[in-house]
């Protein structure tokens, strides 16, 4: 079996396809692939059956909360130090990553009696990539798994966990073949010195009259704990950071453990060989051996694969009012997507798509909304990429890492990530496009090598909204529906000081706060970024507000359905179909996807923008209000009325539900600008030949 760990460097959803994929490759769909529970752990220091995955045992309980992780590589002028957190040395010059991701959990399977063997940064930094091994892998190519091997090495460039993998495999055969052991005596620091004295970061002590998991008082775990990558505590002025949490330290006494430990890489035994490692031998032969090889790959899995782009021919007609679509890639907003591109064109020309990964959904899901516009057409919409983290959250040394204070309301697993991720695993039905999310890994944007198709790169929201904003017509304003955070439209007004001039009007959907019980009157889209809510709100822009309380009233997914299945079944109404029961049964179930029908009103926002008050009845209250920003997790994303120091908006309220279950239905089940290729089974067919 394998199980996934996602508080670290991937999400649940995508590592899990990746893996799905890769045994499929490799004949072996005979392999268990789990992740993370969400049982947690009780605030008494019960730890529930289904614990796991998400979070680090210290953060796992009912209020949860996001740890602050690297994405990139290491830097070569890091390696004098003895750990790894690249994107922390001025705090934790010790810790190892795998460490410092979950401290407590990796001091209790170091203390848990079991035989533990380690492989440590000082033993991984000991086989770095050579150019002669790069060299000598690009020369073994003749099996599939080598060649994803060589690709996937062209974008990062450390062996350190099939290095760990080598060891491993070699010491199960009772052989040191690849790496120099010995035993020692070591820990995991879980806190900082001097112990008892927590200074309010200690969640296993503050507050508490009886330490979580009955802990010692003054004892190792009872230290100040790093709380994020700036602790102040941490910081020493013209020095390295003095915090140890995740350091894997040698010492003496009862408080070590007897550990196997790989010291150093060894030598290669073939003194004529151009390799300088033995498991770079062994890492070369084993994965071009044909036995035990992958089955295939993409191109030969379908002998007629071709990549093809779907661009509409408009013709003559008079297209309409140009819309940008800003979304979190929740489930309603990929439903909203397909009723905007059922649109007319001579209504509603949908010119781009904003994707804003500060709410429901990891970045890397832009992949899906690629495949929904292959889908319906329209490969010629650009999709620009905003920032990962809200507002003030990022770090201000290291931006590629920062806080995840908002977005932590977000569920991780069922509900949450990890099938937003997936599509609530309908993602695979969709057909595949061409255009795939694809990171800044090209020489001429400062990678250290150009990937395959750098042309390709991922582009930002502020590039694309740079060349809509500059390509049309003059005298045209550009109208935006933001069903997300507001994180990119504010980053946007922020460096386009003319883009206020170029914006018609915002439609605005709010969003339902239902994981934090303290802030249950905050709209959710303006809580995950209240900085930039308060931003948009005192731009002068002129907006109409669609709030939790007008969304709940069409909210209602047996309505939808119902509405549904009195239609012509288009592909993309089929699909719309699927997702919906899909949740709906969730829904009915699971205690897990209670929450899944505030998707259903995430379609408002479009259906309104689109008809008006001429076809659909809802009404309108012009208000002055402002976004309350306090810092607070209880307060902050609340939309307040302020007559004083408030902005004047349009609050959609009362809308008329029966007409706009019709108008969303009918506009799906409408066979014009329907889709041009209807599931990744038609498109399968079609590369098989068949």
């Amino acid at each position: 079996g394998v199980t996934i760990n996602s508080n670290a460097w991937t999400h649940g959803g995508h590592a899990i396809n990746h893996l799905y994929d890769l045994f499929f490759m490799m004949g072996r769909d005979d392999i268990p692939i789990g992740v993370g529970g969400e049982g947690g752990v009780s605030q008494n220091g019960t730890i529930f059956p289904n614990v796991g995955g998400y979070l680090p045992i210290i953060e796992q309980n009912p209020t949860g909360c996001c740890p602050n992780n690297g994405t990139t590589p290491c830097k070569p002028e890091q390696c004098g130090d003895r750990g790894n957190i690249f994107t922390g040395f001025t705090s934790n010059p010790y810790a190892e990553f795998n460490m410092f991701g979950d401290p407590f959990a990796a001091y209790q399977v170091i203390h848990s009696g079991i035989p533990v063997t380690l492989i440590p940064l000082d033993a991984t930094n000991t086989i770095p990539i050579t150019g002669e091994f790069f060299v000598a892998l690009e020369t073994h190519q003749k099996t599939y798994e080598a060649q994803y091997v060589f690709k996937s090495l062209k974008l990062s460039y450390f062996m350190w966990d099939s290095f760990m993998a080598g060891v491993a495999v070699s010491i199960m055969s009772g052989e040191y073949e690849f790496a120099e052991m010995e035993y020692m005596s070591i820990t995991v620091r879980t806190s900082n010195e001097p112990y008892g004295i927590t200074g309010s970061s200690n969640p296993f002590f503050d507050g508490r009259t009886v330490p979580k998991f009955h802990l010692e008082k003054g004892g190792v775990h009872s230290g100040h704990v790093q709380r994020s990558l700036r602790d102040p505590f941490c910081l020493v002025e013209n020095g390295k950071g003095k915090c140890k949490d995740g350091y894997t330290e040698e010492v003496k006494g009862p408080d070590g453990v007897r550990v196997l430990v790989a010291t150093r890489a060894k030598p290669n035994k073939d003194p004529n060989s151009l390799l300088d490692r033995e498991y770079f031998e062994n890492f070369l032969h084993v994965l071009d051996r044909p036995q035990q090889s992958g089955k295939f790959n993409f191109s030969t899995q379908f002998p007629n694969f071709k990549e093809v782009l779907y661009r509409p021919d408009f013709g003559s007609k008079m297209l309409g009012k140009p819309i940008i679509f800003d979304m979190d890639m929740s489930p309603g907003d990929f439903i909203a997507l397909l009723y905007l591109l059922k649109l007319p064109v001579e209504v509603v020309n949908l010119r781009a798509i904003f994707v804003t990964p500060t709410g429901w959904a990891n970045a890397a899901t832009i992949d899906i909304v690629y495949d929904l516009l292959h889908m319906m057409g329209r490969d010629d919409i650009p999709v620009g990429m905003g920032d990962l983290f809200a507002v003030n959250q990022s770090d201000p040394v290291f931006s590629a890492v920062g806080d995840c204070k908002y977005i932590k309301s977000i569920p991780h697993g069922s509900g949450g990530f990890l099938d937003s991720d997936t599509l609530y695993g309908l993602a695979r039905d969709l057909p595949r496009s061409p255009r795939r999310y694809t990171a800044e890994n090209s020489v001429k944007f400062g990678a250290p090598r150009d990937t395959e198709h750098p042309e390709l790169r991922q582009p930002l929201a502020l590039e694309i909204w740079a060349n809509v904003s500059r390509t049309i017509s003059f005298g045209t304003k550009i109208t935006v529906l933001t069903n997300g955070p507001l994180t990119t439209l504010s980053k946007i007004l922020a460096s386009d000081k003319h883009a206020r001039f170029k914006i018609q009007e915002v439609f605005m959907v709010g969003g339902n706060m239902f994981t934090v019980p303290s802030n249950e009157n905050a709209e959710l889209n303006m809580f995950l970024d209240p900085l930039a809510a308060k931003a948009v709100m005192d731009s002068k822009l002129q907006i109409t507000l669609i709030p939790w309380e007008a969304q709940r009233s069409v909210s209602s997914f047996p309505s939808i359905l119902k509405s549904l299945a009195l239609v012509k079944k288009t592909p993309e109404l089929i699909f719309a179909h699927r997702l919906i029961s899909t949740l709906e049964k969730l829904r009915k179930t699971h205690i897990r996807y209670r929450h899944v029908e505030i998707f259903a009103g995430e379609i408002l926002g479009a259906v309104l923008m689109a008809n008006g008050q001429a076809s659909l009845k809802f009404g309108i209250q012009v208000k002055p209000i402002r976004v309350v920003v306090t810092d607070s997790e209880n307060t902050d994303g609340r939309i307040v009325t302020d007559h004083k120091y408030g902005r004047f908006v349009n609050i959609v309220e009362e809308v008329d539900n029966a007409a706009y279950y019709d108008l969303f239905a009918s506009r799906l089940g409408d066979e014009k600008q329907s889709a041009v290729i209807s599931s990744f089974s038609e498109q399968s067919r079609i590369w098989r030949g068949n």
